[in-house]
C-alpha cells in the first residue's frame, strides 16, 4: 500500500501545510452565524492592542484584516483569497470576531432596508441575459 506523501515533491514551491495546523488543531468553527454570504468588516483597532498582540496573529488572520479594511467582504471571498477551505476560513474569522477585530453581519436584504428592487431594471437584466 502506498503512502499519500509518496508522490509529493520535496522541493515543491508551496509547502504542504494541513489546514488544522493553521487553526491550532480545531476542525469546526465555534460560531453558527457564519455562512458563505456573511459580510465581514474590520473594526478600528482598540487603543489597548500591543505589538505582541499583532504578532500573535497568524499570517492568514492578518490577510483577513487587510481584506476587510477596505470594506465588507463575504466569507466566500475571503476563503478564495486565502486559498483555504471555507471551514478553515470560518475558524479564522471566528477568532477575529472573538478578539474584537472584525464584525460579522448577514447581508442586507431588500425587505430589511425597506427598498424594493426596480422591476424595470430587473426585467431589462432578464431580457439582456435571454439575448445572450
Amino acid at each position: 500500500m502506498r503512502h499519500w506523501t509518496e508522490d509529493l515533491d520535496d522541493d515543491a514551491d508551496e509547502p504542504l501545510v494541513r489546514p488544522y495546523t493553521i487553526t491550532g488543531g480545531r476542525t469546526t468553527a465555534g460560531r453558527d452565524d457564519l455562512t458563505l454570504i456573511t459580510l465581514i468588516s474590520a473594526l478600528p483597532p482598540s487603543g489597548t492592542e500591543s505589538t505582541a498582540d499583532r504578532y500573535a496573529l497568524q499570517p492568514e488572520h492578518r490577510t483577513v484584516l487587510r481584506l476587510c479594511a477596505r470594506g465588507p467582504v463575504a466569507v466566500a471571498e475571503i476563503a478564495a483569497e486565502l486559498d483555504l477551505p471555507v471551514s478553515v476560513t470560518k475558524i479564522l474569522i471566528g477568532d477575529l470576531v472573538d478578539a474584537g477585530r472584525v464584525r460579522a453581519r448577514p447581508p442586507l436584504s431588500f425587505a430589511q432596508n425597506g427598498a424594493l428592487p426596480d422591476m424595470t431594471l430587473l426585467e431589462a437584466v432578464r431580457n439582456g441575459l435571454r439575448g445572450l
